[in-house]
């Protein structure tokens, strides 16, 4: 379990390093990422070799934090550590000019190591506890560049539609807690009936909200005004993983009704956001809308009843997608925007990293043999056996067609015309030697499907005629994309698809912008209560002070009177006591004559 628990502790003690030493930022962080992955080699080695691990460690009462090593935990892991410490080797040459490294490593550090505790959480209150901070930190991360306009509204926007998610893994955890009496995540998937129904409905709008699915998607695009690295890890390894790796973790529990809600989720989701794609002017926003609709594609696997696939496709992913965004980002810092505008022709000019980017785009649009080709095949054989086949497999054909389409498009847009001469590109080397390592990997990983799957005890579909329908939309859609522009492509869908489907303002509209307003409101009013009470204190005050007044200078004035007066009478009679015997005569018989007097008085007034 220790070699696991570097996974974890590897990027952690580099984000803590950084902090307080504020310096060697890059070379501590790529240290720290570096000893994740060797952990997770080393623990991958020995659990195919049958081994198995957990850990109990102190947590609430009753309920003790967990972390558990087995087949699947141990790939996810992995690959998690994979793809963060070749972004982070990238991440060395893409902040070589960039100020506040300090900040980005330890963050980015961070990010990992709060993934790598999600990915091996072995109960359900460790999970959460990852799930939010790993939200916390891409709020952070997203929001880098924070002295830009729209940076900190974009950063605002991801941490609120993943936040209203979020209410339902809450709600999940809470009822299968409560249902299977232990926080214990395997133990909670026996959990059936009505509350499994319940949680897998609630898991799912966690899950949507993490991994951007419709109506959820609009955040994700927005997020792209953060630094490419930060692009690359949230939509491939971290993140955007995190929503698939829940509900495969959870596929057990789903019923089949909550089962058949995910895949037609994750359809619709494919197909929408791959129209969304085929319509944008951006680089970095057609990747994060085809991100949306990979990960529907992740979906519609687990819906389909085959969590292994959804697993197979996850990592093949994560290898394409940060490779396709470490290319961007090279484009970028060369032509100094993400607009196909202005990144026409850049691809002959900077012809290896085209090649890299091309690599892993035909791998996403299922060219064999790389590896998008055997996990989509995967995807459409699962499909086709289950028992939704009619509803869910056209869901999968039109997704696949679309992800051929885009990815044609790009390319073709970057290959082609004519563009201002790119700038010489700092940090170079570093930004290549990332972008090659993972661009290789999408390429070579279909040869893994098969031991992974075996790994993970289940076979994946094979299916020769559905593998060539595959290749047919995959060789369809890269010429249409290249050749036929988006607005032909699109017909009337276009200008919907431009506005990614946003109905009645889209979430935006119908639930972020009400319950901001609403928000406001509500602080208005605090805010008017607030006053009336500073109002009421002072008055209280005003009254507390005129009354400590007429106390000190009225009341205690006047018993200071009467405290001298009694005093100076009793200094007046202390003076007639002199003990002279024939002065105390005299007093007496005065006061003898006197009382005589007022008795005679008194006698002849009656």
């Amino acid at each position: 379990m220790t070699l696991a628990a570097l996974t974890i502790l590897g990027p952690l003690a580099a984000a803590v390093l950084i902090l307080v030493l504020r310096r060697l930022a890059p070379a501590l962080a790529l240290l720290g990422t570096g000893v994740a992955l060797f952990g997770a080699l080393s623990t991958l080695a020995r659990v195919a070799g049958g081994a198995r691990y957990s850990a109990t460690l102190p947590g609430l009462p009753d309920l003790p934090l967990r972390l558990v090593v087995e087949p699947l935990t141990a790939v996810l892991a992995l690959f998690v550590s994979v793809v963060s410490f070749f972004v982070m080797v990238y991440a060395v040459g893409y902040t070589a000019e960039e100020g506040d490294k300090v900040r980005f490593f330890a963050g980015m550090a961070f990010f990992a190591a709060a993934m790598q505790t999600l990915v091996i959480a072995g109960d359900w209150v460790l999970l959460l506890a990852a799930w939010e901070v790993i939200g916390f930190l891409s709020f952070l991360l997203i929001g880098f560049y924070y002295e830009r306009p729209g940076v900190g509204e974009a950063a605002t926007r991801a941490f609120l539609y993943t936040r209203t998610a979020d209410l339902g893994l809450y709600v999940a955890i809470f009822i299968l807690i409560a249902g299977a009496g232990t926080s214990e995540i395997s133990r909670t998937l026996d959990l059936g009936g009505q509350a499994a129904v319940a949680a897998g409905l609630l898991l799912l709008l966690a899950a949507a909200g993490k991994s951007a699915q419709t109506p959820l998607q609009g955040w994700l695009q927005s997020a792209m005004a953060g630094p490419t690295p930060v692009s690359a890890l949230l939509h491939s390894a971290t993140l955007v993983a995190a929503g698939a790796i829940l509900l495969i973790r959870t596929s057990p529990l789903l019923p089949p009704t909550v089962l058949l809600v995910v895949g037609i989720l994750g359809g619709v989701t494919a197909l929408v956001s791959g129209l969304i794609a085929v319509a944008e002017g951006d680089l970095k926003r057609l990747l994060a809308a085809s991100t949306s609709s990979q990960y529907g594609f992740m979906l519609l696997a687990v819906g389909a009843g085959s969590p292994i696939v959804a697993t197979v496709h996850l990592i093949a992913h994560a290898a394409m997608k940060s490779s396709l965004f470490l290319g961007a980002g090279v484009f970028q810092h060369a032509r100094g925007s993400t607009a196909f505008d202005d990144l026409r022709g850049v691809g002959r000019e900077r012809r290896w990293t085209f090649a890299g980017f091309a690599l892993a785009g035909l791998a996403l649009a299922g060219v064999p043999p790389l590896a998008g080709f055997w996990s989509k095949d995967a995807i459409l054989a699962a499909t086709f056996e289950s028992p939704h086949a009619w509803l869910l497999a056209p869901l999968a054909l039109v997704g696949m067609l679309l992800t051929a389409v885009y990815v044609g498009r790009a390319l073709g847009l970057l290959w082609r015309g004519e563009g201002e001469a790119g700038e010489p590109v700092a940090g170079a080397g570093w930004m290549g030697a990332g972008l090659a390592a993972l661009a290789a990997l999408a390429g070579t990983l279909g040869l893994a499907v098969g031991p992974l799957a075996g790994l993970l005890g289940e076979d994946v579909q094979e299916n020769l005629l559905i593998a060539g329908l595959g290749i047919v939309l995959a060789l369809a859609g890269l010429p249409l994309g290249w050749f036929v522009p988006a607005g032909r492509l699109l017909g009337p869908l276009r200008g919907a698809a431009e506005r990614g489907f946003r109905f009645g303002g889209g979430f935006d509209g119908l639930v972020a912008r009400p319950a901001m307003a609403a928000a406001r409101a509500l602080d208005a009013l605090d805010r008017g209560i607030h006053a009336v009470v500073i109002d009421v204190g002072r008055a209280s005050l005003a009254v507390a002070e005129a009354t400590r007044v007429a106390d000190e200078r009225g009341i205690d004035g006047l018993i200071r009177a009467l405290v001298r007066g009694t005093r100076t009478l009793g200094g007046l009679a202390r003076t007639l006591q002199s003990g002279l015997v024939h002065k105390e005569l005299l007093l007496a018989a005065v006061g003898g004559a006197l009382v005589l007097a007022f008795l005679t008085i008194g006698a002849v007034g009656l």
